[in-house]
């Protein structure tokens, strides 16, 4: 085959796409397909199932009810991941972290000899009592920020009650547990409208004679 007949051959294959592809565009232009405006056809008796929703989240119940039912057991076994920077024992030393006996109550920055990060000693004044220690175990760089410890915290609520109960064990003075709020009293039932008394019928007057 010649240069002729190839270029010829060439020229009508592209010529032939070409014209492919205008009907192509062309219609697509004139036949737009759009979606129904409605169903093509319903079932009876079946309702359109309405987009689920995930629940709320109804939050950690209050400090003072986990720590009624917090055990100082669990709370012991839970310090094991504490215990490589503090020790809880009456006189034991400071660590990497400060001896924790009696730290319930106490005030911050209460074990004599450690150095404390600047952030700790801003609130000398203040009490390390059960909310503020929840927090802490919660997650410390939250709870005071620019302090020191490098602990990520613990997440689980019952887990943290569960270890303050416990250090609060670890105290010549233990501190009561805070009473838990009382159950929100359920409203009186509405009682119905007394009914109106059903009005009698006029006597009929006797008939005169």
């Amino acid at each position: 085959m010649d240069s002729y007949e190839f270029n010829r051959y060439a020229g009508a294959t592209l010529a032939a796409l070409v014209t492919l592809m205008f009907v192509y565009v062309l219609t697509g232009y004139l036949f737009k397909a759009e979606a129904p405006k409605e169903k093509g056809y319903v079932v009876a008796g079946v309702e359109e199932a309405a987009p689920s929703q995930a629940p709320a989240d109804a939050g950690e119940p209050p400090l003072e009810v986990l720590l009624a039912s917090a055990d100082a057991g669990r709370g012991q076994a839970a310090f094991k991941k504490c215990a490589a920077c503090h020790s809880v024992d009456k006189g034991g030393k400071n660590g990497i972290g400060p001896n924790l006996y009696g730290v319930v109550g106490s005030t911050h920055a209460h074990a004599a000899g450690f150095a404390y990060s600047e952030a700790i000693k801003a609130k000398m004044s203040e009490p390390w009592d059960w909310a503020a220690l929840n927090e802490w175990l919660k997650n410390p760089k939250a709870a005071i920020p620019g302090n020191k410890m490098a602990f990520a915290g613990i997440g689980k609520a019952q887990e943290r009650a569960d270890i303050l109960v416990y250090l609060n064990s670890m105290s010549d003075s233990p501190l009561p547990l805070p009473a838990a709020p009382a159950p929100a009293a359920e409203a009186p039932a509405e009682e119905a409208p007394a009914e109106a008394p059903a009005e009698e019928a006029p006597a009929e007057e006797a008939a005169t004679a």
